[in-house]
């Protein structure tokens, strides 16, 4: 009888899931492979590296654009392609430059169409329900 072998994951994997900037993270980190179990534990029980990196950053960019509350696209068009910082984040936040307050009412459009479109499908849906 074999055991089961935990399933692998790189390090930029591990990463991403753990919403963090994988460049920013320990070396031995980077350098290796994550188990299941082991991203499990470490987004149970962080370690310090973790919670200082999730606190202060950088972030990549998922977590910059969903703080700022932009879409990654609005951010590249921004010209934003480097990781920030919390304290950067919070900069922009607090003086919106003009692209910001663009690219949130532009996310924010997108957002209004999308949660319409899945109302009136849903709609639809009941509809159809009650037809049949």
């Amino acid at each position: 009888m074999s055991t089961k072998k935990s399933q692998e994951m790189k390090a930029s994997t591990a990463a991403a899931k753990l919403d963090v900037y994988l460049p920013a993270t320990p070396e031995e980190f980077q350098n290796s492979t994550v188990t299941r179990d082991e991203l499990t534990e470490l987004q149970r029980t962080p370690p310090q590296w973790l919670v200082d990196l999730r606190r202060n950053g950088p972030h990549p960019r998922g977590v910059v654009a969903a703080r700022l509350r932009v879409s990654t696209s609005g951010l590249a068009r921004a010209g934003i392609t480097d990781p920030l910082t919390t304290d950067e984040i919070s900069a922009l936040i607090a003086d919106p430059p003009e692209w910001l307050v663009q690219e949130r009412a532009t996310y924010e459009e997108v957002r209004r169409e999308e949660r319409r479109l899945e109302s009136r499908e849903a709609d639809r849906r009941a509809a159809q329900a009650a037809k049949d």
